[in-house]
């Protein structure tokens, strides 16, 4: 199965799904906007409207759509609109862009149950969008941390 998420740059998110029990392959590119096949250098401009994203294959025997969904949440601030830490422009918002009904409801079902909780004092903002196409980054983005050494 599929499931995509954006929550901030995609190099540290794609690492931390990666190494997630259930998790069978992943990769970084950039959704949710309204240029073709964009590159690196285009969706910085913060003009293309793309979010930058981790897609990845799950095995559902492994891993659920609601574990990974607590990985997303617990690894980025769902309430900085269009940042994360350092990293300013629309290309970081906190997005979820389900793949079907089932991943759209428990996507709104978590992020309502989280906002409730009182963890945050300000609003989620995350968005919860279908799955448009996605547009696999470079080459030299792809498993960055591991090529790195990191």
């Amino acid at each position: 199965m599929k499931a995509t998420f954006g929550a901030g740059c995609f190099w540290h998110v794609e690492d931390l799904l990666a190494k997630t029990k259930g998790v069978t392959s992943t990769q970084v590119g950039y959704i949710g906007g309204q240029l073709t096949n964009p590159t690196y250098e285009e969706v910085c401009t913060d003009k293309t409207g793309h979010a930058e994203a981790v897609q990845v294959e799950y095995n559902p025997a492994e891993i659920s759509f609601e574990e990974l969904l607590d990985v997303f949440w617990k690894n980025h601030n769902p309430t900085t609109l269009n940042r994360q830490g350092p990293d300013v422009g629309i290309q970081y918002r906190s997005s979820i862009f389900y793949h079907d009904d089932q991943q759209k409801e428990l996507a709104e079902k978590s992020k309502q149950s989280l906002d409730n909780s009182g963890q945050y004092d300000t609003p989620i903002v995350t968005e919860i969008v279908p799955a448009p196409t996605f547009y696999k980054a470079e080459e030299y983005h792809q498993k960055y941390f591991k090529k790195c050494g990191m």
